[in-house]
């Protein structure tokens, strides 16, 4: 009897204690404050998914800026390679480089997001830095492309043959030894005079000796001379590129037959045209 006495009675202390606590007195209130919590963990799950969403969108957002760079990167590169006269099986930019390496083989590698941005990041500001220089070669490129069009260069005509050349000769009128600051191309009548640089054309009509000429100033102190023309094409002001037509072969002034004075004039100094020819 002692020993059921006492079991009922611990029965019943931990009823009345089961009973403040509120757990058999009110379940309901309970059960609602476990919801309460549910809902609270799934917004924070909602909130951490549109979270991981907009860090995705933003790496696809960049991938694209990079995609972008890199397209301008292979135009640049195809157009380098071009004007550079470059061999295209060194510099192909229509495939990827081969590459590789072994410190890559690591087992059980992950890379977590900041990683993943960071080396973004560092890969941008390469793609950047190749473009700059790319840009500063194209220009180095343009510029060395721009000083061979501007010095004279080859012949002055498409049909003909040097009939006289620099330095002292005898004159063809008087037979007297005389001074010539060019040399003469004989040819047909009519045949085209082309320009053996790019420049601008200075002076076009008649001179006293030279009949009907073109001059051309190419900077850099030089200036060509193209004298006894049938006709000239081109006009005081005109910008000319190398071997475009700048006036046909005649017999103008003081000449004994159709054919091209030529003279190239270093800082207003006559020199040699076989120079120049000879290139």
């Amino acid at each position: 009897m002692a020993i059921v006495l006492t079991v009922l009675s611990g029965v019943l202390f931990a009823g009345i204690q089961l009973g403040r606590s509120g757990l058999l007195s009110n379940p309901s209130a309970k059960v609602t404050e476990w919801g309460g919590h549910l809902e609270q963990q799934r917004l924070e799950i909602a909130n951490a998914r549109r979270d991981i969403q907009e860090r995705l969108d933003a790496l696809t957002s960049r991938v694209g800026q990079m995609n972008a760079h890199v397209i301008r990167l292979d135009a640049l590169g195809r157009r380098l390679t071009e004007m550079a006269n470059l061999d295209k099986g060194e510099f192909n930019f229509d495939s990827e480089p081969a590459v590789g390496g072994p410190e890559g083989l690591v087992e059980s590698a992950t890379v977590a997001a900041p990683e993943i941005t960071a080396m973004l990041d560092n890969l941008t500001n390469q793609i950047r830095d190749r473009e700059r220089q790319l840009s500063v070669l194209e220009s180095m490129i343009s510029t060395r492309n721009l000083s061979r069009q501007v010095v004279p260069d080859g012949r002055p005509v498409l049909k003909g043959w040097i009939s006289s050349h620099f330095g002292y000769r005898a004159d063809p009128f008087t037979g007297r030894n005389a001074y010539h600051r060019g040399i003469d191309f004989a040819g047909p009548a009519g045949s085209q005079v082309v320009a053996v640089a790019a420049g601008v054309v200075t002076y076009s009509k008649d001179r006293f000796g030279y009949g009907r000429t073109v001059e051309i100033n190419h900077g850099n102190g030089y200036v060509t001379r193209y004298a006894h023309n049938q006709k000239a094409l081109v006009q005081v002001g005109d910008t000319v590129q190398k071997g475009q037509p700048i006036a046909l072969m005649g017999s103008t002034g003081r000449s004994t037959g159709p054919h091209l004075h030529f003279e190239v004039l270093k800082q207003g100094r006559a020199v040699d045209p076989m120079t120049f020819v000879r290139r």
